[in-house]
């Protein structure tokens, strides 16, 4: 069966452990998977050489920027966007083959909903919560924002969008401590960007912040669907959010001292 007229692009870092099975899902939805590392020290290179992917290394400048630099790329006009820790089930991949069987999709962009899948599971949970991005879209009409932390793509004016029934399963979650260590680092990049941006963040936050975002993942995002692990992955959650405003004003606090001794 002949692939599609779609590139398949995917940014990395040390992820040797998930991008095979990512990388497998997809061999047979196209001819152009690129791999844009950052500088990994496992064997994500090598795998990805391996499983027929094109691997180019680019330093690390944030989300926006890593997949842009990803897009340019691309042979193709039509692009699908995947991160290493998500897999493509073979009836999604299915429902993207069949957009192109008649020549060219009908909309300039497709929404793909994308489902945790937590360690012990095998699926997302049927009542869990999926969030909805654009991934598959034309490069003509739309393209990654520049931001270094808002992962998003930018829509032309007037472009169509229609969502896909697929579901993509995303393993975002190797164990507690990595998602702690990763959601540190993050919250770090945040207020870089809040800094970058001159926003300005009242200083009640400190104290809303954690039990508003704790019920807004436990929740609206109905993680208490999910047992133990969806009460401990909202708590981590929450504590991510309060921890970019607690950072945001240390920053803060560090840089008026300075200020008050300069003078």
């Amino acid at each position: 069966m002949q692939n599609p007229p779609l590139s398949i692009f995917i940014i990395t870092r040390n992820e040797a452990d998930r991008l095979p099975k990512t990388l497998d899902a997809v061999r047979a939805l196209s001819d152009d998977i690129v791999v844009v590392d950052s500088g990994s020290t496992d064997e994500t290179v090598t795998l990805a050489e391996q499983q027929g992917a094109k691997v180019v290394f680019n330093t690390w400048s944030g989300y926006g920027p890593q997949k842009r630099f990803a897009e340019d790329l691309c042979q193709h006009n039509w692009v699908l966007n995947l991160d290493a820790d998500e897999w493509v089930p073979p009836e999604l991949a299915d429902e993207i083959r069949s957009l192109f069987r008649n020549g060219e999709p009908a909309a300039d962009a497709y929404e793909i909903r994308i489902a945790e899948v937590f360690p012990g599971e095998g699926a997302p949970h049927p009542l869990a919560y999926a969030l909805p991005p654009v991934r598959l879209y034309r490069r003509d009409r739309g393209r990654y924002s520049a931001s270094p932390v808002h992962d998003r793509v930018d829509l032309a004016p007037g472009a169509k969008v229609a969502r896909l029934r697929g579901i993509v399963h995303h393993f975002s979650v190797r164990s507690i401590g990595d998602q702690i260590a990763k959601l540190n680092a993050y919250s770090d990049q945040q207020v870089d960007d809040l800094e970058a941006r001159a926003k300005s963040i009242g200083i009640w936050r400190i104290f809303t912040e954690f039990p508003l975002a704790f019920l807004k993942a436990y929740i609206v995002r109905r993680h208490f669907v999910r047992g133990i692990y969806g009460f401990i992955t909202a708590m981590n959650f929450a504590f991510y959010r309060w921890l970019r405003i607690a950072k945001y004003y240390e920053r803060r606090a560090v840089r008026r001292e300075r200020e008050r001794l300069e003078k």
